[in-house]
């Protein structure tokens, strides 16, 4: 889907806070230099409203999968924008030869207009003077005058389109949960804690073509000698008071259970700087990342809801009831994962089902999309998690962490393996759609990584 903007320089309203702010008048163009290399300025201004996004959407919606919608939406909206002057690769959903952005346009006032009127658009009121006054502090570093107004027209004009586009996407829609009975139905651990954003399941897709696209093989038949396995595996391994479980598996285990949008939007800032990527590589790689995320989300949430599959938790604690003699219940079972396991914020089983899991459908979605990107899986990097504050997990290849992250959901004890690896693979399936879709070059100047 394209929106079709036909005036060039035209100023976009987005709501009372922007109306109340800066107007953009229309411009020709004219007198305007025809080169335009990104700067390091450009760049700044680029991180900086993603950390901002970053840290409004973890703030809008309590849960990992929730958050992945807004900073998509304002990560696809920069995309567009800061390609609509350089016009290297294909357009997310812009026409940018309609649209006739000049090539000299500021490239840091396009970046934070169209982040700013996307975030003023879905974060709460409260937000928007802070919002507004970042802008109007990133415009008054930019010389007044057509290369601004220019910049600031692509970034209304990509904000706008990406508004558009995500209007009545099934945000927020009710969702009427199926909470069974028999063995291997889902059932909340806490009957009254539900998932507040069970709604992401069937969100419309940013890239993909629909939520079920990418339908797991599901979960093991409960009788099954792979399912028995399994069951002693997360049983021993992610016990509260497992005597198998390494030391640096609990850390492992812990540091992982944080929000994905928090651990990846940090490193691949951190990556462009040193890969010395200019702000429009830049922008390309956080949009594909956070679309890629958000459309995993979407698959992740729509599959865990067709399965409907039971946590360990329940499953070892019902065991007498599965027809598996091979496996033994222990009603008073706890995953590492418990309250009482000391860590801020708290930890606990999440309120959903178990297949498969959202991290690794979410980061398997991210990484997958890094090593398409980079044209390699080894690249070394460090990444940080709030739950260990200056102690970051180091890894040679992107394919590292996520067999880890696999790992750590079963070490935590709130996911079988199965469901780890099925999470991880439709990430990798909806990374592999995106790159062979959507960001190509379109002129030879500007390869791909």
């Amino acid at each position: 889907m394209k929106t079709r903007l036909h005036r060039r320089g035209t100023a976009l309203v987005l709501g009372a806070a922007i109306a109340a702010t800066l107007s953009v008048p229309a411009v020709s163009g004219a007198g305007l230099e025809v080169a335009n290399t990104p700067t390091a300025a450009d760049s700044a201004v680029l991180n900086q409203w993603n950390a901002i996004a970053q840290a409004q959407t973890i703030a809008l919606r309590p849960t990992a999968h929730g958050q992945s919608r807004g900073i998509a939406m304002v990560q696809g909206a920069v995309y567009d924008a800061v390609n609509a002057i350089d016009r290297g690769y294909q357009p997310y959903l812009l026409d940018v030869v309609d649209l006739d952005i000049d090539p000299s346009a500021s490239y840091s006032a396009a970046i934070a207009t169209a982040a700013h009127h996307v975030l003023v658009e879905i974060v709460d009121a409260t937000q928007v003077p802070t919002l507004n006054a970042t802008w109007a502090d990133n415009l008054a570093a930019i010389a007044d005058g057509p290369s601004e107004d220019e910049g600031v027209a692509a970034g209304a004009a990509a904000a706008q389109a990406m508004i558009d586009f995500r209007e009545n996407d099934g945000f927020l829609d009710p969702f009427v949960f199926d909470i069974g009975t028999e063995p291997g139905d889902w059932r909340p651990t806490t009957p009254t804690a539900l998932d507040p954003d069970a709604w992401v399941g069937n969100l419309k897709p940013f890239l993909i073509e629909t939520p079920d696209q990418f339908r797991s093989r599901g979960p093991n038949r409960l009788n099954s000698g792979i399912y028995t396995r399994e069951f002693n595996e997360v049983k021993e391994l992610g016990s509260l008071t497992s005597t198998t479980r390494t030391a640096d598996q609990t850390t492992a285990a812990i540091f992982w259970q944080a929000p994905p949008i928090a651990l990846w939007n940090p490193l691949f800032r951190n990556l462009s700087t040193e890969h010395e990527f200019d702000a429009v590589e830049e922008a390309r790689l956080l949009a594909m990342i956070n679309l890629a995320a958000a459309d995993a989300a979407i698959a992740c949430w729509n599959d865990k809801y067709y399965w409907n599959f039971w946590r360990p938790i329940a499953a070892i604690r019902e065991a007498d009831t599965d027809g598996n003699r091979h496996t033994i219940a222990d009603p008073a079972w706890q995953s590492l994962f418990d309250p009482s396991t000391e860590t801020t914020p708290p930890l606990g089983t999440p309120p959903f089902p178990d297949h498969p899991s959202g991290h690794g459908c979410l980061s398997g979605a991210v990484l997958n999309t890094a090593r398409d990107f980079f044209g390699t899986d080894r690249v070394a990097f460090d990444v940080n998690s709030g739950r260990f504050p200056g102690q970051p997990r180091q890894f040679e290849r992107f394919s590292d962490a996520i067999d880890e992250i696999i790992d750590a959901r079963v070490w935590g004890g709130i996911h079988f393996r199965t469901a780890d690896e099925q999470g991880a693979f439709i990430g990798k399936q909806v990374a592999h759609w995106i790159d062979h879709h959507y960001f190509q070059p379109v002129r030879g100047n500007r390869p791909t990584k």
